[in-house]
């Protein structure tokens, strides 16, 4: 009885992301520029946050009627740190990063978290300098775990200073904030209806047109490939100048619109003319954009708190052959983001999440968003992360990257920033995508050529 008064329920959003259907872990590989020092490791979890936190100390567990709860207990630091000495391939002259991601690529689908302890992990591999952090969805979303990482973190130029952290533009909440005119009013009104609608079908029977890039119900259990396409933060920006009040978020998708199109000319001699299919977003409702504090996201303020804080919003993609300026691509994907941005999408899909897992339980919930995920063709998400070098216990970060276990996608983005850098994981089942080098070259290719057109424009 003791335990049980000490237990607390899982959020809405924790239940869905144990359930069988929707179980997800964040994967966040470190790759350190020296040899990792194990016992510094060690020290360094044993005295942060990290093993302070209810979630990242507390085991799941089910009461008599199945329903999930954290239950407190000590934590064993020896017992989340698994560390191997070992090279992860088989092949010669195969790169620490190439290794990486195929380890990774095994982990999204055949390594669940136990739940004899709380359910994260470090996988340190000192063959590769590297650590891969392994946290369960139910903990918190990647802002709330990237926010966490970066408070064990240091200043490559300033030791005795931490990470800036914070983002850009508005969180989707903060909408709500402003002051509207009768005809905004009424287009976030109209927005809301359609988007919402349609965010709606999509869990009923919806669909996207089969393609080449198409996964389906059964396909998270699929064998993955991961590869990595790298992009410099000030291309992008270079190419965000040249449009009109274009965002960062705005030649991201430009970039992906494009190269997937690019992509299927590879792939399929079909025409493919009118071909629309649709990827699926994570947007952060908390008041500020970007990273947190940790103190905010550990305060009781509902806006700020730590866990799952995000709605789900669906982005169309047109196929398009490449034409003479790429720069096309990144308006078109401001003109559909900005629709976007004057709706209620984002934050009317995590109400009706919460509304449905309240109202009919975890189970269904799961199965509508399973089939939202099912009727889509691809996920996309971008975490801001700091803008400076760090390091952590003293070693200088190369680079950090995040992919997730697999969903019933075909392929699935991450993009995270970092010190002017930016990489986007591109993690597909490779029985449907078998080439996601391909892929990434062409993310990289139309970048650097809408750069081009970008430079050209401003000489002109």
């Amino acid at each position: 009885m003791e335990n049980l008064e000490r237990d607390e329920p899982l959020t809405p959003a924790g239940r869905m992301f144990v359930s069988s259907e929707m179980n997800q872990i964040i994967n966040c590989v470190i790759a350190g520029e020296n040899p990792i020092d194990i016992e510094a490791v060690r020290a360094e979890v044993s005295n942060s946050l990290l093993v302070k936190h209810p979630r990242f100390c507390s085991l799941l567990v089910k009461d008599s009627s199945g329903r999930e709860h954290w239950r407190r207990t000590v934590v064993d630091v020896d017992r989340h740190l698994i560390v191997r000495h070992d090279t992860l391939s088989d092949i010669p002259l195969v790169s620490d990063e190439v290794a990486v991601n195929e380890y990774l690529a095994d982990l999204s689908v055949s390594s669940p978290l136990g739940t004899d302890k709380p359910l994260w992990e470090i996988h340190l591999l000192m063959a590769y300098n590297s650590a891969v952090f392994r946290v369960h969805h139910a903990l918190g979303d990647g802002i709330s775990l990237m926010s966490m990482f970066l408070s064990c973190c240091r200043r490559a130029d300033d030791p005795a200073m931490r990470p800036t952290i914070g983002g850009v533009g508005a969180g989707a909440s903060a909408m709500l904030e402003r002051s509207w005119d009768f005809w905004t009013l009424l287009k976030v009104a109209w927005y809301t209806f359609v988007y919402v609608l349609e965010f709606i079908l999509r869990g009923l029977w919806l669909k996207d047109r089969s393609t080449p890039l198409s996964g389906g119900d059964g396909v998270e259990l699929w064998p993955r490939k991961l590869a990595t396409a790298r992009f410099q933060l000030d291309d992008m920006k270079t190419v965000k100048r040249a449009v009109a009040d274009a965002t960062i978020n705005d030649v991201l998708f430009g970039v992906v619109s494009s190269g997937l199109s690019r992509y299927l000319d590879i792939r399929s001699p079909k025409a493919l003319q009118g071909l629309r299919f649709t990827g699926v977003a994570m947007v952060n409702l908390r008041p500020q954009p970007g990273l947190q504090d940790v103190s905010k996201l550990m305060s009781s303020d509902l806006g700020t708190q730590w866990g799952n804080k995000f709605g789900m919003i669906l982005l169309p993609v047109h196929y398009h052959k490449g034409g003479s300026n790429p720069l096309e691509f990144v308006k078109r994907a401001k003109a559909m983001i900005d629709k976007k941005k004057l709706s209620l999408e984002a934050i009317c899909s995590y109400k009706i999440g919460d509304f449905i897992m309240s109202f009919f339980g975890t189970k269904v919930a799961s199965i509508l968003n399973y089939r939202i995920v099912c009727n889509t063709t691809f996920t996309i998400s971008n975490i801001v992360g700091p803008r400076e070098e760090i390091t952590i216990v003293g070693n200088p970060i190369k680079y950090m990257r995040v992919s997730s276990t697999s969903l019933p996608h075909a392929i699935t983005l991450h993009m995270v920033s970092y010190a002017g850098r930016a990489d986007m994981q591109i993690l597909v089942a490779k029985d449907i995508i078998p080439d996601p080098g391909v892929l990434a070259k062409c993310f990289e290719d139309v970048l650097l050529e809408m750069k081009e057109a970008a430079e050209a424009a401003s000489r002109t």
